[in-house]
């Protein structure tokens, strides 16, 4: 275990290379730019890490189960706790973004438009609920790891956990085998974490250098309404979230400092995934459904994501005076509520999102109307991972209140000392 001196002094070397490279990026943006290998390898690193992390964590939660209906009835209650969630984020992300109307008074003319800009997105094959949904069955099961997607991990995790659960005596003696190993792969994390600050300062160098600050000043209310909003949406819903489970939020905003700025550092809330599921385990979440919650929010429970493409959309429209009627705002809900849950499964999906969003309005905004955010997007990615971060961390800890699998006096007790580094 490291002791919370480590975890202190990881968190604030973070911090320190995140400073750094905002002054490297904006003062050296040519040295600033050829950074960018530090935080991709970093990222990189912690992907590797995640399939076999989440397939371990799974089958020895669900091989020691006696009842694996269980199973079903947590990813139920996930699910559903996912869906309402989401459905209040955009719901906030659209009153607020049409109550403040960022993008009133820009005045871009529809076609003034780089369309040329965003055709890789626009013409991009949008999943689709039906493909996103065979995706999760993995070609082969060698296939699943090799391309490092979560859910299909996740699925073939759930079915050996079961047929492990249902071979008795034999499948315990595999499961002491998987522990140990799964002791092993948190062990490689701990060393990989020791070079959080290199990947964050790298992450942060290549984004100041690369679109500057001075340049994004006529998107800055955008910007600033997206973060108020985000935050909005972690203090009051979060929170109240977080009471109906006898907890208060901000000891576990604190718990959490650690993996925060890692994903501040980053923009990648994968890049926290190991150690917030060690961490929430540590704190009295059952560990099958801290195996089960996690991983299916990082696909299910994007709200972060949801806010920015209902704000994206409403700032679009503005910006190109296109109004949109209550009818249109409910049909962007409707397709954002299927389309959204495979908006983290591919690079660039976001865009594909809003640009299969935009186009089931009828060609009443422009398609081409993304190139709006693409200059800024990088900068409101930070705000998008830590709130699903946040969100998640929040989603595991009431489902498991929720299923009875949250020792209530245990996360009081952890939470009340600030938390040491997960094991």
């Amino acid at each position: 275990m490291i002791g919370t001196r480590a975890s202190k002094s990881l968190y604030i070397q973070v911090l320190i290379a995140i400073i750094a490279g905002v002054l490297l990026g904006h003062f050296f943006p040519h040295i600033a730019v050829a950074m960018q290998p530090f935080g991709d390898g970093f990222v990189k690193l912690v992907r590797m890490m995640i399939a076999p992390i989440i397939f371990i964590t799974v089958v020895v939660g669900i091989g020691k189960l006696t009842d694996t209906a269980e199973v079903g009835r947590i990813g139920l209650k996930a699910i559903v706790y996912f869906e309402l969630m989401t459905t209040i984020a955009m719901l906030i992300g659209l009153a607020v973004g049409h109550i403040v109307s960022p993008g009133a008074g820009m005045n871009v003319a529809p076609a003034s438009l780089d369309a040329a800009a965003v055709a890789k997105y626009a013409n991009a094959p949008h999943q689709g609920v039906a493909n996103f949904l065979l995706a999760i069955i993995p070609d082969t099961i060698v296939g699943a790891f090799a391309k490092g997607d979560i859910l299909p991990v996740l699925f073939f995790a759930v079915l050996f956990g079961i047929g492990v659960a249902n071979i008795g005596a034999r499948g315990q003696q595999m499961l002491h085998v998987l522990e140990e190993a799964n002791a092993a792969l948190f062990a490689v994390i701990g060393i990989i974490m020791r070079v959080a600050p290199l990947g964050a300062f790298g992450a942060m160098s290549f984004t100041i250098g690369k679109y500057g600050i001075g340049s994004l000043a006529q998107l800055g209310i955008l910007m600033l309404c997206f973060y108020v909003t985000c935050a909005l949406f972690i203090f009051v819903v979060m929170a109240a979230v977080m009471r109906l489970a006898g907890l208060r939020l901000w000891p576990l905003l604190r718990y959490l400092r650690e993996e925060f700025f890692i994903v501040l550092g980053t923009s990648s809330s994968e890049a926290a995934l190991p150690s917030l599921m060690a961490k929430l385990e540590q704190m009295g979440c059952a560990r099958p459904l801290v195996g089960l919650v996690v991983p299916l929010g990082y696909a299910f429970n994007l709200d972060g994501t949801s806010i920015y493409f209902t704000m994206a959309i409403t700032f679009i429209a503005q910006a190109l005076n296109i109004p949109l009627s209550w009818g249109d705002y409910a049909l962007i809900l409707t397709v954002l509520l299927l389309t959204s849950k495979g908006a983290a499964a591919v690079t660039g999906g976001g865009f594909i999102t809003l640009a299969a969003t935009l186009a089931t309005l009828n060609g009443k905004v422009p398609v081409a109307g993304i190139v709006l955010v693409l200059a800024i997007d990088r900068f409101m990615s930070e705000a998008r991972a830590i709130t699903n971060l946040f969100g998640n961390s929040v989603a595991t800890v009431f489902v498991a209140w929720w299923e009875g699998q949250l020792d209530v006096a245990t996360a009081r007790r952890t939470l009340a000392g600030g938390g040491a580094t997960a094991e």
